[in-house]
């Protein structure tokens, strides 16, 4: 007897619009992707069809469609949908790119988001030493902003001519 399992649901991309509150925080989130991957397309919203007694589930995906992580969940308000938005779009990045997403210019690590000053912003863990605490490298959509900080060339440290 010939058994066949049922097929997984596919996934649909969601049109601008049915979730408008996703949809400015991923384009708010597509500017941090822009800015420091700029060789990848936009990310995009899928949802995979209602199951029995479920809800529509939603999530952050590459342009092509790929995704990792959870879905996300219906925001209050568009603060709660951008820290959502950016945290599925880092998992989605990190796992289906399998690099590290976003990383800092100054420390070279990845970067979580948090919340800073009831805003949310990727955070840094710091260098690890005690003159390298963590801080907050920029808002959310904001990293085009960021530089690297200028440093001083120290009288000691210049090159110097050999006689």
């Amino acid at each position: 007897m010939n058994r066949s399992f049922p097929s997984p649901p596919e996934p649909r991309f969601v049109p601008a619009g049915e979730h408008p509150l996703w949809d400015e925080a991923l384009a708010v989130v597509n500017r941090d992707l822009a800015a420091t991957l700029p060789e990848q397309r936009p990310l995009c919203l899928i949802a995979y069809p209602a199951q029995e007694g479920e809800d529509e589930q939603v999530y952050v995906a590459l342009a092509d469609g790929d995704a990792h992580g959870g879905s996300l969940w219906p925001a209050r308000s568009a603060d709660r949908a951008l820290g959502d938005v950016a945290e599925a779009a880092q998992d989605t990045v990190m796992e289906c790119l399998w690099q590290v997403w976003p990383v800092c210019t100054v420390h070279g690590l990845g970067m979580h988001v948090a919340e800073e000053l009831g805003r949310p912003a990727w955070r840094c863990a710091g260098g690890g030493r005690s003159g390298d605490p963590a801080h907050v490298r920029a808002a959310i959509g904001e990293l085009d902003t960021v530089h690297r900080p200028h440093r001083e060339r120290h009288r000691d440290s210049a090159p110097r001519r050999s006689r």
